[in-house]
């Protein structure tokens, strides 16, 4: 993810803090600090903050580890000021394991809390000390810590198991439809579920209380993003990258001026070119590069001075969908399809959108036809 960093590795995992997490705990600081008037509640209020998304990061650990089991990698957590993000490689098809991954953050935030409230009994700190915690006549320095990291655990709880996506409540919703029935339409009903969650927080949120409707907009993306996720695994399920790609591709040589690359752009619709050497290739000149090495060093300076040698290749016989996935980690448009260390095509990103179009076209023109025979 762009501007984050990594703090290291837990449980052979990577852990990233985002830019704007640090920007959030600089707001908090400021925020304690003119509530109480002392440096002291600062620090106790960003004490309380970090506090807080480390039992974040065990919930999304929580997630990892029982993907792990199912043999689904994660690639990282990363901190954001909204929570935190555990990136799973992929959601498993079976709903029972789908379930489980879903069911582990939440059952890691109780086991917390429960955790929590027992040493403050142990202590003889009453749970109802901080009851008030954000009042306006009350600092959130002011309750005891241990008790008011138990209340906002159970606060979070509670809030993530609703039915709506991205809230692990709308994962494990979709798993439970699809134990009886189809994936696909239970991922369409936990998404109709979740958009309706939406419009019931941005109601309430411009009548009462501005951040739900930062929340809302939150689920509502959310909710958008899982059933674009679900219509390109259905379109791409099963498809290789030799279906997709594009065979008819302009290639360069390293030897080739940026010159002669830009009139390959201007002249076609290419945009990212491999760069090809006694067959094999060698390199990606992507339009980015182009024009950075434009920039930099003219038009009469070589391709292989500013083409990427770090590219991602696909092979004919792989599954589009795991091809693409290393497009987007590597933030990457287009990947060379390489048989043999012969060039066969191009995959690109823009090419698999509109196959992923296309085929949504296609399922709406067959149900619609399927319909008018049974309505005949």
């Amino acid at each position: 993810m762009k501007w984050s960093w990594g703090l290291g590795r837990v449980g052979g995992i990577e852990l990233r803090v985002h830019a704007t997490f640090l920007i959030l705990l600089a707001w908090l600081a400021l925020t304690y600090y003119r509530e109480a008037g002392t440096a002291a509640a600062a620090v106790s209020g960003v004490a309380f903050t970090l506090a807080l998304f480390a039992s974040v990061v065990l919930h999304e650990l929580g997630h990892a580890l029982v993907a792990r089991r199912f043999g689904v990698p994660t690639r990282d957590i990363t901190l954001l000021p909204i929570g935190g993000v555990a990136r799973l490689e992929y959601i498993p098809d079976k709903p029972k394991q789908e379930l489980a991954i879903a069911l582990a953050g939440p059952a890691v935030t109780l086991g917390i809390a429960l955790v929590l409230a027992g040493l403050l009994r142990l202590f003889g700190i009453p749970l109802a000390t901080a009851a008030t915690t954000g009042s306006r006549n009350t600092p959130l320095s002011a309750a005891p810590f241990l008790a008011q990291l138990v209340w906002v655990n159970v606060t979070l709880l509670v809030f993530n198991l609703l039915p709506a996506f991205p809230m692990d409540g709308g994962r494990v919703l979709r798993a439970a439809l699809a134990l009886r029935g189809d994936y696909a339409r239970a991922t369409e009903t936990a998404a109709r579920v979740g958009r309706a969650f939406a419009l019931l927080f941005g109601i309430v949120g411009l009548m009462y209380n501005p951040l739900l409707v930062l929340i809302a907009l939150f689920v509502w993306l959310g909710a958008a993003s899982e059933a674009g996720a679900l219509q390109e695994h259905t379109a791409l399920s099963g498809v290789t990258v030799d279906r997709v790609m594009v065979r008819d591709v302009d290639t360069l040589a390293p030897t080739e001026t940026l010159d002669d690359a830009l009139h390959h752009v201007l002249a076609g619709f290419q945009h990212d070119f491999p760069v090809v050497e006694s067959g094999r290739v060698v390199g990606v000149l992507t339009r980015s590069a182009l024009l950075a090495g434009l920039g930099r060093h003219g038009a009469t300076s070589t391709v292989e001075a500013s083409m990427d040698r770090s590219f991602r290749a696909a092979t004919p016989g792989e599954l589009v969908e795991r091809a693409l996935a290393r497009l987007r980690e590597c933030r990457c448009q287009t990947a060379p399809v390489v048989s043999d260390g012969r060039l066969c095509g191009v995959l690109s990103a823009e090419n698999v959108a509109e196959f992923v179009m296309i085929g949504a076209a296609l399922r709406t023109s067959a149900s619609h036809g399927s319909r008018q025979s049974a309505g005949d």
